[in-house]
């Protein structure tokens, strides 16, 4: 037997966009479709927008739009992990990249890249300085700034606060600084 959630599955592929017409065609209320819709949401395996449902598919991933936290990425902060493959996972910010990080197999990681919070010029960023922590926010919270130039990041610091560290002292910071044991859930 074939159960309710897999058959929804099925009937959007076959073009069923909306919890309405689901719950005609099961003859159930539309609280009973919204509950299997959102547990099938949950698992990963539908996207609701507007109203209208989809499947969710791996080559939908947008770019535009953080791992982590899900926020529209802004190119001037943003920070993208190239996979072996060619697969590209993206986060709005330093903060959010270095979460990231950690929940990425690090093998598979070819290239990180991000961009001088100063120059705006590309970087690698296992060889930039980052300030972690500190009074000003571009985006979520604590903050993380890339640099370069050690010196621009210790410049940076002295200004508005932080930790001076390098990529790998500073995805420890900020696993500390999140306190490490709440749940974040990222798109992979």
């Amino acid at each position: 037997m074939v159960n309710r959630k897999e058959e929804i599955l099925k009937l959007i592929e076959e073009g069923y966009s909306t919890a309405k017409e689901l719950a005609r065609y099961f003859n159930v209320s539309l609280m009973t479709i919204y509950r299997d819709l959102r547990e099938l949401e949950e698992e990963g395996k539908i996207i609701r927008r507007h109203g209208n449902v989809e499947i969710k598919r791996e080559e939908e991933f947008k770019e535009n739009v953080c791992a982590v936290c899900k926020k529209d990425t802004d190119l001037r902060l943003a920070f993208i992990y190239i996979l072996k493959g060619g697969k590209k996972i993206h986060a709005c910010c330093a903060h959010c990249g270095l979460i990231a990080y950690r929940n990425i197999n690090q093998d598979s990681i070819e290239i990180g890249i991000t961009r001088d919070f100063i120059t705006n010029n590309p970087v690698n960023i296992f060889t930039s300085s980052f300030v972690v922590g500190g009074t000003v926010s571009p985006c979520c919270k604590p903050p993380a700034f890339v640099f370069a130039e050690r010196e621009h990041a210790e410049r940076f610091a002295k200004g508005f606060g932080g930790y001076v560290l390098d990529f790998g002292e500073a995805t420890l910071k900020m696993e500390e600084l999140m306190k490490i044991g709440q749940r974040v859930d990222i798109s992979i």
